[in-house]
Parts: C-alpha cells; sequence; structure tokens
C-alpha cells in the first residue's frame, strides 16, 4: 500500500486561473483609467477657477481698503491741489502707512495695471511721502521713485476706475482737482482669449466683456479744510472712507 504524498493536498492556483485573475484586474484598471481621464480635467478646471475667484478676492479687498484710506495731503506748501491723480486704470493717493512694523508716516501709493510676463496685472507700489518745494505754475511736478511692487490681480481679470464728486457724476479721470472725489468705482472684468481660428468668412469674432465685481468706495471728506488754508505737506482731516455699496454683476 502507497503512503498519499502530503503536497498533493496542498491548495493552489492553476496557470489558467492565474491569467484570467490578471485579465479582469487589467480590465478594471482600464475601466477606471478611462473614467478618471474624463473627469480629472474638469475637476482641474474647476479647481483653478475657484482658485481665481480666491485671488481676485483678495485683491479687491486690498484696493477697497487703500481706496477707502486716501487722505487729503498737498504736494507742497500753498499747493491748490492734493495729491491724487487717477484715470481708467491707475490712481495715486496719499494715505497711511500700514505694516506690522510700519511706524506713522504718509506713503504715497500707486496702483496701476502694468504688463508683466504673464499679461497685464494690476500692480500696487508705494514710496515714502515728503513734501516738495513750491514750484511756479506750469512746472512740472517732482517725479516719485515708486517701489516695493505687489502684484494683486492678474490676468484674464482686469480693473477699471471711475471717480464721481459732489453731483455723482462718474468720470474716467480724476486730477488737478482742489478736492478728492467723494467716490470711487472699481469695476472688475473678465477678458475672453481671442480664438485663434475665425468663422469662415475670416473675420474674427468681437466678444464683449463680461462684468464680474463693481464695487463703490465712499471718502467722507466733509471736514477737510479748504485748500487755501491748508499748508504744504500737512495733513487735513483723515479721510474715513468705507465701502458705500456693492452690487454683484452677471455676464453681460
Amino acid at each position: 500500500m502507497k503512503r498519499a504524498n502530503p503536497d498533493a493536498l496542498v491548495a493552489g492556483f492553476s496557470l489558467i486561473e492565474a491569467m484570467a485573475a490578471l485579465a479582469l484586474t487589467a480590465t478594471i484598471i482600464l475601466a477606471l483609467s478611462s473614467v478618471a481621464g474624463q473627469w480629472l480635467p474638469n475637476w482641474r478646471r474647476g479647481f483653478v477657477d475657484l482658485q481665481r475667484a480666491d485671488l481676485l478676492g483678495v485683491g479687491l479687498e486690498r484696493l477697497v481698503d487703500d481706496l477707502s484710506a486716501a487722505e487729503y495731503v498737498t504736494r507742497s506748501a500753498g499747493a491748490a491741489a492734493p495729491l491724487f491723480e487717477g484715470d481708467a486704470s491707475s490712481v495715486m493717493f496719499v494715505r497711511s502707512a500700514i505694516g506690522p512694523d510700519a511706524y506713522p508716516h504718509l506713503e504715497v501709493v500707486r496702483l496701476a495695471e502694468i504688463k508683466e510676463d504673464r499679461g497685464l496685472a494690476m500692480v500696487r507700489t508705494r514710496a515714502r511721502f515728503a513734501p516738495t518745494a513750491p514750484k511756479p505754475p506750469g512746472a512740472p511736478a517732482q517725479a516719485i521713485a515708486f517701489g516695493d511692487p505687489v502684484t494683486l490681480i492678474r490676468a484674464p481679470f482686469h480693473i477699471s476706475f471711475a471717480y464721481a464728486g459732489p453731483d455723482r457724476v462718474w468720470l474716467p479721470s480724476w486730477k488737478g482737482r482742489e478736492q478728492l472725489p467723494e467716490a470711487v468705482r472699481i469695476t472688475a472684468w473678465f477678458e475672453e482669449p481671442t480664438p485663434r481660428k475665425a468663422s469662415e468668412s475670416g473675420e474674427k469674432e468681437k466678444r464683449e466683456r463680461p462684468l464680474v465685481f463693481q464695487t463703490v468706495v465712499g471718502l467722507e471728506l466733509a471736514d477737510v479744510p479748504q485748500p487755501s488754508g491748508s499748508s504744504g505737506g500737512s495733513q487735513g482731516t483723515s479721510g474715513q472712507s468705507g465701502a458705500m455699496g456693492q452690487e454683484q454683476g452677471g455676464n453681460q
């Protein structure tokens, strides 16, 4: 009588079973990769849009805080107008210095849209305010050396400014006036990229600029002294300002 071989009782896989398991695993991996390939681009696009919106909100908050802190300060003694110059793409004004280690002093802030490697961007620069000597009428103003550039908002978002006086009429620029504007309107809009291929006729498609966000910053300047009585480089009543209203815009 022969003794049973103990190795014959050990369970295992045959070659056919192993190949079937590998084929099933490969099928499952291919199915998952196909689903992930369709889902990941949409997820990445949504994540990028969310990040852009977050950065836009931070930049707009910095713009509002700076403009709301604008103060009535003249360049020199006897100057008829405060140091405030603004147009549709830039604005320059005087405010109190900010920062964790900033001692009390005034600085000139310039918010301007300039060209960078990635395209146009809203950049904040600053310079310490120093009163200048009086100059004859018509003489050019002394240039201000700005530094410490900080990018607030990048493309594809763009910023434009508008200014209003007591009559509440919005103007594209505010320069050489004897008072500060009572309100500054900040408009943020999204510029869609120009399509490479136009229609069959060969004409480029024209796309409007959809409105993204709009806010109005008001400056309370009722207690500011008249320009004729102000001293050069002196600071008038602080421009206590706040956001007067915000309205969310939709696509035009």
